[in-house]
């Protein structure tokens, strides 16, 4: 995978944690910087680890299935791509105004985190059979979902869970692209 992919992939990684974030953040009694920061850190760790899980899976498994690793990583960003398409354009649930509370419990932020993280540990078995960098690729998704939680958290005060699922949208077209992307160099590289 190249720079631009890798970049690609972790913004696509981080979009379910960003629409999280909105809604953590929307939830929240004016969120400052420094609680922003912190959600950001718990998902951004949770999400950099789940995909090197999923790769440590798929290597396991490479050997097996080495003749058809182009289309597996096809088919599972693919279909991950279109769920997140797919939550992205259910309705929000309308309840009632909550109290918003000052700080969310650690707990309940490593749950979200992981929550949102397990399409990327299903990425991450997807990059063992392309033989992608793991190292890099869950540094930079860690990164970008440090960055899009923090935001999230602090965005959520004023733009409420509208952005949320149209983030998740495009996160979906995004992976289903890099799936395509995939796939084509693969069958072009086998044509050659």
């Amino acid at each position: 995978m190249n720079i631009l992919s890798t970049t690609l992939l972790a913004f696509a990684m981080s979009t379910d944690a960003f629409a999280a974030a909105v809604g953590k953040g929307a939830a929240l009694h004016k969120p400052r910087w420094g609680d922003a920061l912190r959600v950001g850190i718990i998902f951004g760790v949770i999400e950099a680890l789940t995909p090197v899980a999923g790769w440590a899976l798929g290597l396991a498994a490479a050997d097996y299935v080495a003749d058809w690793d182009h289309w597996i990583a096809f088919v599972l960003l693919g279909v991950l791509g279109a769920h997140m398409i797919w939550n992205g354009c259910q309705p929000g649930d309308e309840d009632a105004e909550t109290p918003k509370t000052s700080r969310h419990s650690f707990w309940t932020l490593a749950i979200t985190g992981f929550a949102t993280s397990i399409d990327a540990m299903a990425v991450g078995v997807g990059l063992a059979f392309i033989d992608a960098n793991i190292v890099s690729t869950a540094a930079a998704i860690g990164m970008a979902t440090l960055l899009m939680v923090t935001l999230g958290i602090m965005l959520g005060r004023v733009l409420g869970k509208l952005v949320g699922s149209r983030a998740e949208i495009v996160g979906g077209v995004i992976l289903i692209g890099i799936g395509s992307v995939i796939l084509y160099e693969h069958l072009s590289a086998a044509a050659a």
